[in-house]
C-alpha cells in the first residue's frame, strides 16, 4: 500500500490594500467596482510568503518542519535565497533545507512535486511549500489590471493528510510569450491573441485532456476545478474548451484580487480545500512554459478556519493611482535613489535573530524579558544569565504612540509607538513581555488609541543599499482574533 501524501493545513496571505481598476485609468474609486490586491511599500514577495507561512503553521501547532521551498518569479533578490531569509523570519531551526524554486509560473506546482517526492522517500517528514508574486507591468499597460499581489502556503506531510495528492502530470512546451529578463523590473509579452491562443489555451487545455486519459477519468468527475489563466477572459475560454460544469469551476478571484503569478492556481486550490466536503475531488492545472496537471481527494474534514474568506474581508480601498505608484516607487524623483550600503554585514550578522525573528531573551534569575538583548539583566543585575524567547506569535499592547508626518511614506503620517509584548501559554495564561518600539501598519490615524491591542507581521523597513532590509511591524488584530486574547 503506497503513503498517503498530501496537504495537512493551508493558508493564504493577500494584501490590505485594493486598487479599484477604474483607478487605474482615471476613474473615481467605486465600492462595487473589480478590484485587485496589492502588496504595499513594506511589502514584497518575501514578506507575503511569512505571512501566509504563519497563518499556515498557526492552525497546525508550529509542527516539526524539515524542509521549506519558496517559489517566486519576483524575489527582491537574483542570487541570495529567499527561503533563508523566510527560514529566519519564522525562527526555524539551522537544519532545515531550504530551497527556492523561481522563473516559471509553473514554480508553484513544482514545489509542491517536489515537496510530495520528498515525503514519499523518506528524506523529510514534512515540508513548507509557499508560492509568493508581486509581479509588475509599466504602468499604464493593458495587463495592470489583471496582476495581483499575493502568497500561498501548504504544509505538505503524511502523519495528517486532509487534502490528500491522488495524482500528477506535467509537459513543457517553449514559447515566448510571457518574460522578464534579468535586469528588467517589468514583465514583457506581444502578440496577445497569438500566445494566448497556441500557448496557454491549447497547453494547459491539452495537458488537462492528456492528463484524464492518463488516470482514466474525466474532468466532470471531479467537484472542484483550478484553472491558471492569465486574466478573465482566457479563464472563461478553458473552462469552456474543457466543458466544466457551471457549479464545478473555482473562482479565479480576478476582479477581488487578480492573478498573483506563481500562487494563482493554489489561492483556488485553498478556497476549494477550505469549502468542500470529505469525499470531494479537485483537479488543479497551473501554465508556464508547458504545464502541471494535479489532482487532489479530501480525505479528512477541512479546516474549521477560512484564511481565504477572512482575507478577502480585510481591505483598504487606495483612493488615488498617484498613491499606488508611490508605493511600488513608480514614480520619477529629482534625486537618484542613493545607493550606500547602510547597516554593515557584521551588525546585520550579530542581529539577524532579533530583526528577522524577533528573538529576545528572558533573565533565568528574575524572568524579566528583554528586547533588544544585551548582557546585564536591567531588572536584577544578573549578567549572561539568559534564555532566548521568540516573540513574533505573541501579541502586543499599545503603551504610546506617534503620529510623524515628515518621515517620507506613501500615506503619510507614519505611525509609531512603544508597545508592551502580552504573552499567552497554552493553558491560557498572560504575562507581559518587553517593551519595544515599533511602527503601527494597517491602521487608521484617527484609529490609533493607547490600549489597543496589535500583532506582529514581517516587513520591509527600508531599502539601503537599495535592497529590502526586513523588521517588524505591528497591526491591529480583527474582532476573532481579539476573542482569543
Amino acid at each position: 500500500m503506497s503513503m498517503m501524501v498530501g496537504v495537512e493545513t493551508a493558508a493564504c496571505c493577500i494584501p490590505y490594500r485594493r486598487l479599484s481598476l477604474p483607478v487605474i485609468r482615471g476613474g473615481r474609486n467605486d465600492a462595487a467596482a473589480p478590484e485587485r490586491a496589492v502588496a504595499w511599500f513594506d511589502e514584497d514577495s518575501i514578506t507575503m510568503a511569512v505571512e501566509a507561512a504563519r497563518q499556515c503553521l498557526a492552525y497546525a501547532q508550529w509542527p516539526d518542519i524539515d524542509g521549506l521551498i519558496l517559489a517566486s518569479t519576483s524575489s527582491p533578490y537574483d542570487e541570495k535565497q529567499g527561503a533563508s531569509i523566510v527560514a529566519r523570519a519564522l525562527n526555524l531551526p539551522s537544519h532545515v533545507s531550504t530551497m527556492d524554486v523561481a522563473q516559471s509560473l509553473r514554480a508553484g506546482t513544482t514545489a509542491i512535486q517536489y515537496a510530495v517526492a520528498a515525503v514519499k522517500s523518506g528524506e523529510m517528514k514534512r515540508v513548507l511549500v509557499l508560492a509568493s508574486d508581486e509581479r509588475a507591468v509599466a504602468p499604464g499597460s493593458p495587463g495592470e489590471i489583471d496582476l495581483g499581489d499575493g502568497a500561498v502556503a501548504l504544509l505538505i506531510g503524511a502523519d495528517d493528510v486532509k487534502l490528500a495528492l491522488s495524482g500528477s502530470r506535467s509537459t513543457n512546451n517553449e514559447m515566448m510569450d510571457v518574460w522578464r529578463r534579468s535586469g528588467d523590473r517589468y514583465l514583457h509579452s506581444w502578440e496577445d491573441r497569438f500566445i494566448k491562443k497556441h500557448g496557454y489555451q491549447h497547453v494547459l487545455v491539452s495537458a488537462v485532456r492528456e492528463f484524464c486519459e492518463s488516470y482514466r477519468c474525466e474532468v466532470k468527475d471531479f467537484s472542484r476545478v483550478c484553472l491558471y489563466a492569465p486574466d478573465p477572459r482566457s479563464h472563461k475560454t478553458a473552462v469552456s474548451e474543457l466543458n466544466v460544469a457551471k457549479e464545478c469551476v473555482q473562482d479565479p478571484f480576478f476582479g477581488r484580487v487578480g492573478n498573483i503569478g506563481v500562487g494563482a492556481a493554489l489561492l483556488q486550490l485553498v478556497a476549494a480545500f477550505e469549502s468542500l466536503n470529505v469525499g470531494d475531488r479537485i483537479l488543479l492545472a497551473s501554465y508556464g512554459d508547458g504545464a502541471d496537471v494535479l489532482a487532489f481527494e479530501l480525505v479528512s474534514a477541512p479546516p474549521s478556519h477560512a484564511t481565504v474568506p477572512r482575507a478577502l474581508e480585510r481591505r483598504k480601498p487606495v483612493l488615488r493611482y498617484q498613491d499606488f505608484l508611490s508605493a511600488k516607487g513608480l514614480q520619477h524623483s529629482e534625486y537618484a535613489d542613493a545607493d550606500y550600503q547602510g547597516i554593515s554585514a557584521t551588525v546585520q550578522y550579530r542581529n539577524a535573530k532579533e530583526n528577522l525573528g524577533l528573538v529576545g531573551q528572558r533573565c533565568k534569575s528574575c524572568d524579566t524579558h528583554q528586547f533588544p538583548r544585551g548582557r546585564v539583566c536591567g531588572q536584577c543585575g544578573e549578567k549572561d544569565s539568559w534564555e532566548e524567547v521568540c516573540y513574533s506569535r505573541d501579541f502586543a499592547r499599545l503603551l504610546t504612540y506617534t503620529k510623524d508626518a515628515f518621515f517620507p511614506a506613501p500615506e503619510p503620517p507614519t505611525l509609531a509607538g512603544i508597545v508592551e509584548v502580552e504573552r499567552h501559554s497554552v493553558d491560557g495564561g498572560k504575562s507581559r513581555g518587553p517593551r519595544m518600539h515599533i511602527q503601527v501598519a494597517e491602521c487608521e490615524k484617527d484609529a490609533l488609541r493607547c490600549g489597543m491591542q496589535l500583532k506582529f507581521v514581517f516587513r520591509c523597513i527600508h531599502r539601503a543599499g537599495k535592497r529590502p532590509n526586513y523588521f517588524w511591524k505591528c497591526v491591529p488584530i480583527d474582532e476573532r482574533e481579539s476573542q482569543a486574547v
